[in-house]
């Protein structure tokens, strides 16, 4: 009988307690390492900012024009006066932690193997591993659905702190006032009625929230928290840590690190799925988040994806005589497999669906 033991990865945090150095499946190739795993810049300049109330509320041009930048330069800016309390986030982040430093045999409890050895998408643990030499993240994670609201898997969501669930819904309708508005936003960038990207995710879209713990590693110069990728979905919410950076964005063959942000901001990052449907004047950027030996560190993406049974393809209402189609259309069912499959490059399904 075949040996399938390598598809089940240890817990990270377990391996940072009790190991001096990494094992050998979590270490870059040295082909992959020019200049240093770490090599890279501060950005040039300040991460965009975008104050969504002036945006949303005021139509400010100046604001718009800011977004519009944003996009077409980095593919994700920084948004504040979204309305999402201060203490909610606050909440949710320290929530999350408590959960990670419980014991092992308590967050087990959410696993997202079944039986111990079939993955799922869904609880606590790690990505899947496709391949004996594929190189692993230093990170755990909890994955889960909040969205559509009734196909929660409820028992894959943390019961231990008692608040956790409670929070993630609070935080999950909060966020997405905060997508709708950006994405109204965005369409009047692209001169069409304010509703028509909003109107793209179909009846049964799906929003995931993703925990992700980095524990402190040994060699920061050798290990990725979470390689280079680009997000599938259409718009990806992240709540960072505010005391420890690791998240670097791609630019131009340059990566730039992302410094932590303190001011209850939230970053927004386009999608694979927008950069479809806008027919690429809107472009998610590839990013990663390298480790550090002394601090643990811990974010919150919330996702957003069309409706598994609906096309990813590009706006009619964009596309002319001079602007064709430069994507074919995709389901997004057919869609997020993908990501795993070429997590590892520059927009793996999207660029084998141009045109």
């Amino acid at each position: 009988m075949a040996d399938y033991s390598w598809r089940l990865p240890t817990i990270v945090q377990e391996l940072a307690a009790t190991m001096q150095e990494p094992p050998s499946r979590y270490l870059l190739p040295e082909q992959n390492r020019p200049g240093g795993l770490l090599a890279c810049v501060e950005m040039p300049e300040a991460i965009p900012t975008i104050d969504l109330r002036r945006l949303s509320a005021n139509n400010d041009v100046d604001e718009a024009a800011k977004l519009r930048m944003a996009l077409q330069s980095w593919g994700f800016f920084l948004a504040t006066n979204h309305g999402v309390e201060a203490s909610l986030m606050d909440a949710i982040i320290s929530a999350s932690r408590e959960f990670f430093r419980q014991p092992l045999e308590h967050k087990q409890e959410y696993s997202n193997l079944i039986e111990g050895k079939h993955w799922q998408l869904e609880g606590y643990g790690n990505d899947p591993v496709k391949r004996k030499d594929q190189v692993l993240d230093w990170s755990d994670r909890v994955h889960l659905k909040v969205e559509p609201e009734d196909e929660r898997n409820i028992a894959r969501w943390p019961g231990h702190p008692e608040s956790f669930r409670d929070l993630l819904h609070e935080y999950s309708l909060s966020c997405k006032k905060v997508k709708d508005a950006i994405l109204r936003a965005m369409a009047k960038l692209l001169k069409l009625d304010e509703h028509s990207l909003i109107n793209q995710f179909g009846d049964k879209a799906s929003t995931y929230a993703r925990f992700n713990y980095y524990p402190p590693c040994p060699r920061p110069d050798l290990v990725l928290g979470i390689r280079p990728h680009c997000d599938v979905g259409v718009l990806t919410l992240l709540l960072m840590d505010k005391d420890a950076g690791g998240l670097q964005v791609l630019r131009d063959g340059t990566w730039y690190s992302v410094p932590p942000v303190r001011d209850q901001g939230l970053l927004v990052n386009i999608g694979a799925s927008l950069e479809i449907m806008t027919n690429g004047v809107f472009r998610g950027p590839m990013h990663r988040v390298v480790t550090n030996s002394e601090k643990e560190r811990i974010s919150l993406a919330i996702f957003y994806a069309v409706d598994p049974e609906k096309d990813i393809e590009p706006m009619a209402d964009l596309l002319g005589e001079n602007q064709p189609a430069r994507y074919r259309k995709i389901k997004g069912k057919d869609f997020v497999p993908g990501q795993y499959e070429y997590f590892s490059r520059r927009g793996g399904v999207v660029d084998s669906l141009k045109i």
